[in-house]
C-alpha cells in the first residue's frame, strides 16, 4: 500500500487555503449587513482546524510524491474540497440538504455549473460570491492538474502535453515560477473581464462574480435567468470573448507573456476549436433566420453566445436555446461533448482528442491503400505514438460507456429520456445546463431525486478527473506493495 502521508499533507495544505478563501464571503456578508457571515466564519474555523491536524500528523522532512500517490492525491483533493465547500450551503439560511449541498459544491469546484438553488436574486451575497469563488478556484485547479499532473499520469492522451510543460520550464527555470505566471495570466484575464462587465452596465458585485465564472468557463450566475437577465448584446459579446480566452491552453499565455505570440496562433488545437465554433455558430444563425424568422444580428448574437457557452462548458444562457428546435438541440448536444482545449479551464472530451482520432483514421486509410508504406501520425508537428493513440481511444470508449450507464441509471430513477441523456452529458462533460424543461437553461436540478444528484455528482468528478485517474484506484493491484 502506498505511503499516504504526502497525500494527507497536501490535502491539509489545500484545506488551509480553502479556509482562507472562506474569509472573503465573511467580509462580503458583513459589508452588506447579512448575518450569513457567521456561517462562513464557523466553517472557516472548522476547515482550518482539520487542515492543521492533517498537516501536523503527516508532516515529514522530505515529502516526495510518487506515481501512485499522485493518483490518490488527484482524486482525494477534489472530493475533500467539495465536502468542506458544501458546509456553508448546508448551514446557511438556504437550508439545503446534505445531498443538495454536496451537489452544489461539486458542481462548483468542477466548474460544471449545474445548480439546485433557485431564486438566486434573494440569496445572500456571501453565498453568491462563494459559488463564484469555488468555480474560479476550480478553474485554476483544472489548469494546474492538466499541465502538471495528468501528463505525468499519462491519462487519456494528456502525456502529449508533457513536452509543453518542459518547454515552459526552459523559459522559467522553476515549477513554482510557472505556476505563478499561469496564476497571473488567469487573474489578469479575470480582472479585465470584471472591469469590462462593469463598464458595460453590470453592478460591481455582478461584474466580479460573473468574471470569475466566465474565465473559469463554469457558468454560475447571480440571476436565475443567467445572462438573459441583463438583456445586453454588448455584455454577451464580451462574455463570448472571455469564454474563448478561458478555453485556450494557459501555457500559450505564459509564452505570450515572454514575447512568443506565434504558438498562440499556430496551435493546432486552438485553430480546431475556433473552426468548430465558427461552423456551429454559422449553422445555428442560419437555422434561427430561416426557421424562427429571427433578425440576423439577434440570431448571430444568440447563436454565438450560446454555442460558445455550451462548447466551452461554461453553461451561461442568453435565451431558451432548448426551444429552438431539434436541429439546434442536436448541435448543442454535440458541442457538450467536444469541449475546449486541454490545459485550459474548459470541459468536455477536448478538441485535441477528436483531432488525434481524425489523424489516426487518416493514417489507417493510407495504410489500407498502401500496405507496404510507412505512415506516421503527427499532431502539432510532433509524431503521435501508438501509446498516445491507444490512450485517446480508450478514453473515448470509457467516456461513452460511463455516459451511457449514467443515462440508463437516471432513466431507471424515473427521469424522462431527454432529461436523462442531457443531464448525463452535462455532468460527464462538466457543462452545466442540460436540455429540456427540467434541467434546461430555464430549469434547475433541484427537482431531481437525491439518488440522481449523487450519480450526477459522481459523473462530474469522473469527467473532470479524466476517468482513468479515478478508475485506477479501484484496481486491487494498485494498493498492493
Amino acid at each position: 500500500m502506498p505511503d499516504l502521508k504526502p497525500v494527507l499533507f497536501v490535502n491539509g495544505l489545500v484545506l488551509l487555503g480553502l479556509a482562507a478563501a472562506m474569509l472573503v464571503p465573511v467580509q462580503v456578508d458583513l459589508s452588506y449587513g447579512r448575518s450569513e457571515w457567521t456561517v462562513f466564519a464557523g466553517t472557516a474555523a472548522l476547515t482550518c482546524f482539520v487542515g492543521v491536524c492533517l498537516t501536523l500528523v503527516s508532516r515529514s522532512r522530505r515529502p516526495q510524491l510518487k506515481l501512485r500517490q499522485a493518483f490518490v492525491l488527484t482524486t482525494t483533493v477534489w472530493i475533500v474540497i467539495a465536502a468542506f465547500s458544501a458546509l456553508p450551503f448546508h448551514l446557511s439560511s438556504l437550508n439545503l440538504s446534505l445531498t443538495d449541498s454536496f451537489f452544489e459544491a461539486v458542481s462548483g469546484i468542477t466548474t460544471t455549473g449545474s445548480t439546485v438553488i433557485v431564486a438566486l436574486e434573494t440569496v445572500s451575497p456571501g453565498i453568491l460570491i462563494w459559488r463564484a469563488m469555488l468555480q474560479w478556484l476550480g478553474g485554476i485547479g483544472v489548469i494546474v492538474t492538466a499541465i502538471s499532473i495528468l501528463p505525468m499520469l499519462r491519462v487519456g492522451g494528456m502525456q502529449l502535453f508533457k513536452v509543453e510543460a518542459f518547454e515552459a520550464d526552459k523559459v522559467l527555470p522553476r515549477a513554482k515560477q510557472i505556476a505563478l505566471e499561469i496564476l497571473f495570466a488567469y487573474a489578469l484575464i479575470s480582472a479585465v473581464a470584471a472591469l469590462t462587465y462593469y463598464l458595460l452596465g453590470m453592478s460591481g458585485f455582478d461584474a466580479v462574480a460573473h468574471a470569475m465564472t466566465t474565465v473559469a468557463t463554469a457558468g454560475y450566475s447571480t440571476r436565475d435567468a443567467s445572462f438573459a437577465a441583463f438583456n445586453s448584446a454588448s455584455l454577451e459579446w464580451a462574455a463570448s470573448l472571455f469564454m474563448i480566452l478561458g478555453s485556450i491552453p494557459f501555457v500559450l499565455y505564459l509564452r505570450a507573456l515572454h514575447g512568443s505570440l506565434r504558438p498562440l496562433f499556430r496551435d493546432q488545437q486552438v485553430r480546431g476549436m475556433l473552426l468548430i465554433m465558427a461552423i456551429a455558430i454559422l449553422s445555428l444563425t442560419l437555422w434561427l433566420l430561416l426557421q424562427l424568422d429571427m433578425p440576423f444580428m439577434e440570431g448571430l448574437r444568440h447563436a454565438t453566445f450560446n454555442a460558445i457557452s455550451i462548447m466551452t462548458g461554461t453553461g451561461f444562457a442568453s435565451a431558451p436555446f432548448d426551444q429552438w428546435g431539434d436541429f439546434a438541440l442536436g448541435i448543442f448536444f454535440l458541442l457538450m461533448f467536444i469541449g475546449g482545449c486541454a490545459g485550459s479551464t474548459s470541459c468536455g472530451i477536448k478538441v485535441f482528442r477528436f483531432q488525434i482520432l481524425y489523424e489516426t483514421a487518416k493514417t489507417q486509410l493510407r495504410r489500407l491503400m498502401q500496405p507496404s508504406g510507412v505512415f506516421l501520425t503527427y499532431y502539432n508537428g510532433r509524431p503521435v505514438t501508438e501509446q498516445i493513440a491507444g490512450s485517446v481511444m480508450s478514453f473515448f470508449f470509457l467516456f461513452l460507456f460511463f455516459f451511457s450507464m449514467l443515462s440508463v441509471l437516471l432513466g431507471a430513477l424515473g427521469l424522462d429520456f431527454l432529461t436523462s441523456i442531457s443531464a448525463a452529458a452535462s455532468a460527464m462533460a462538466n457543462v452545466g445546463p442540460g436540455l429540456g424543461p427540467v434541467v434546461g437553461p430555464g430549469g434547475s436540478f433541484a427537482s431531481l431525486p437525491d439518488a440522481a444528484k449523487w450519480l450526477l455528482a459522481a459523473g462530474m468528478l469522473l469527467g473532470r478527473l479524466e476517468i482513468f485517474t479515478v478508475l485506477v484506484l479501484f484496481m486491487p493491484s494498485f494498493w498492493r506493495g
